[in-house]
């Protein structure tokens, strides 16, 4: 195959991941945001990576968000959501966090492949990806894709899409945006 012919396949396989996603999770989560004190998300790898440009966004629109393990990232507490990408939903470092943030009382939202995980079931939110492992052993869903990769590229198609259904219901557009946007590039 050339490689424009696997893009094609790729982009088959992210037009076939929108009907996995359930719409009243997503909705519960940007309600989720929408009613949170403070935003937090955290990943591991390329999961994380997709997680701190959400949360980039969510700065954009004015929201309190944070990256977990970042320097200016301030306490977790009640009244606060955690947003947690693992396609497992077993990272150990993820779990710990899960389990904390759930004993000092805030919400947990887990968007995930596994929603039986660990992380999966101490969340009050979990958002369900296709996608496979890294190491393919499980789950149903096949893709031509290495690792983790469907998983990841849906994880940031759709925290974009979460974006415009914030941004419709607070009735924001890019040009409210952009005064938040980074000026000492």
């Amino acid at each position: 195959m050339q490689t424009t012919q696997y893009l094609a396949e790729i982009i088959k396989e992210l037009n076939r991941s929108v009907d996995i996603i359930a719409d009243e999770e997503a909705e519960k989560l940007v309600n989720g945001i929408l009613e949170s004190k403070k935003v937090f998300v955290a990943g591991a790898g390329r999961s994380g990576l997709m997680g701190n440009s959400f949360a980039m966004r969510m700065m954009h629109m004015g929201i309190d968000a944070y990256v977990i393990g970042e320097t200016v990232t301030p306490s977790f507490e009640k009244g606060d959501i955690l947003i947690i990408s693992s396609g497992s939903g077993e990272t150990k470092s993820l779990v710990s966090m899960a389990e904390k943030a759930k004993s000092i009382g805030g919400a947990i939202a887990s968007v995930t492949i596994f929603p039986e995980s660990t992380i999966g079931k101490l969340a009050d939110i979990a958002i369900i990806l296709p996608g496979t492992p890294k190491n393919q052993s499980e789950g149903d869903y096949k893709t031509i894709q290495p690792m983790g990769s469907l998983f990841e590229q849906t994880l940031l198609l759709f925290y974009d899409a979460v974006i415009l259904r914030f941004m419709d219901k607070k009735g924001l557009d890019s040009n409210n945006m952009y005064g938040r946007h980074a000026n000492l590039e």
